[in-house]
């Protein structure tokens, strides 16, 4: 398998080898099967003023990814294609409590704080993500001793990290994941660790905390289910904004509603009306729209051939996006990772019952970080937006 430098390199010599004629082609070749193949010119056609990154700044959006922040530091390659094709990074673990907090008294900056320096050194913005995530809580707090000062903690977290970055993050994801009307709470709140030990106003806790510690970043609100036409979408769509309406009305600092944007391919519901307004509303409501953490996950593609899955969901990227870009509000779109290598979903249990011997190609990057379908779709869907 090739390695990235080896693709682009192969990629340089086919297009002067294309540039330079029939001529060049033959010239010190004793027999025709001598000839380097040309690769067709779209697959080098995807740096610079071609990347992802420039084609959504030329659309008034800020194309970036999710990424693993040791990912970064140890593999050159990857570093190097974060830095060509985002304009914005969001570290997917390294800001959560367990990553963050090992105990009451000691913080670990060390793996974020290199994230904002790469981000800086690549001329990128950096995001933060998440200050307040019901499946991050860490052993420490949920003892005996220091269970009943949750609140305490919790709002002596949010703001010495806040504070740390002050200044510095374009956003920040500060409450994430709050509903799950299956929980049977009022408001379809979830009933997490947060929501029993400190209530249900943990969420405007969260974001008064954050906005008293950085006065600058813009303050997020995060959350999954919300893409397709069908009535669990719905309604999780109408808890979000009746959460959404209330945090104003209650005069909550809130900038920006992120939609994760985890879809599958080969489904029978599309993405439409219900999208479209709940975006809308969204932004009828001031505030900015985020795609957060998209993907597309592949297991339900009944074919095993690449080419024909890559087809598929490279249109998927495109059917949601149309949907999606047609709206003003959005302004940063961003992957969970860039490549195939890393993506979370060949660890998911649904991925273990489907497919487990089949490897996502979910993102826009194979796993030697070439351009897939879904790059050109992506790219393609930034092009189509006004």
């Amino acid at each position: 398998m090739q390695t990235r430098r080896e693709f682009i390199a192969e990629g340089a010599r086919a297009a002067a080898i294309a540039a330079a004629g029939p001529a060049l082609l033959l010239e010190g070749c004793a027999h025709p099967t001598s000839i380097p193949p040309v690769l067709p010119a779209s697959f080098h056609d995807v740096a610079g003023s071609r990347s992802l990154r420039a084609h959504a700044h030329r659309h008034g959006l800020v194309f970036g990814s999710a990424v693993i922040i040791h990912n970064v530091q140890d593999d050159p390659d990857f570093a190097e294609l974060i830095g060509e094709q985002c304009g914005i990074v969001v570290p997917t673990g390294e800001l959560k409590w367990i990553a963050l907090r090992p105990a009451p008294d000691r913080y670990d900056f060390s793996r974020p704080d290199f994230l904002l320096q790469f981000a800086r050194r690549n001329r990128m913005l950096m995001r933060g993500h998440t200050l307040c995530w019901h499946e991050s809580v860490p052993a420490w707090i949920q003892t005996a001793e220091n269970r009943p000062n949750t609140r305490q903690f919790f709002v002596e977290h949010i703001t010495t990290v806040c504070k740390h970055f002050a200044g510095q993050l374009q956003s920040w994801d500060v409450v994430n994941e709050a509903i799950l009307p299956k929980d049977g709470q009022p408001g379809g709140l979830r009933k997490s660790f947060w929501y029993e030990q400190i209530g249900p106003d943990y969420i405007d806790l969260a974001f008064r905390t954050a906005r008293a510690a950085d006065p600058h970043a813009k303050l997020t609100y995060n959350d999954y289910g919300v893409e397709y036409d069908n009535d669990d979408s719905a309604e999780r769509r109408r808890l979000i904004l009746d959460l959404l309406r209330g945090m104003q009305k209650r005069g909550v600092p809130l900038d920006a509603v992120g939609i994760q944007s985890h879809v599958k391919a080969a489904q029978p519901i599309t993405f439409g009306k219900g999208l479209a307004d709940y975006i809308e509303a969204i932004r009828q409501m001031g505030l900015e729209v985020y795609l957060t953490e998209m993907d597309v996950n592949e297991d339900d593609i009944a074919t095993d051939d690449p080419v024909k899955r890559d087809a598929i969901i490279a249109q998927t990227y495109t059917d949601y996006l149309r949907v999606a870009l047609a709206n003003p509000a959005v302004k940063l779109v961003l992957t969970w990772d860039l490549s195939d290598r890393f993506t979370w979903l060949n660890s998911g249990p649904t991925h273990h019952r489907k497919q487990p011997n089949r490897p996502q190609r979910s993102l826009p990057f194979d796993r030697d970080y070439r351009p897939k379908d879904a790059f050109f779709s992506i790219r393609d869907s930034f092009d189509r937006r006004l």
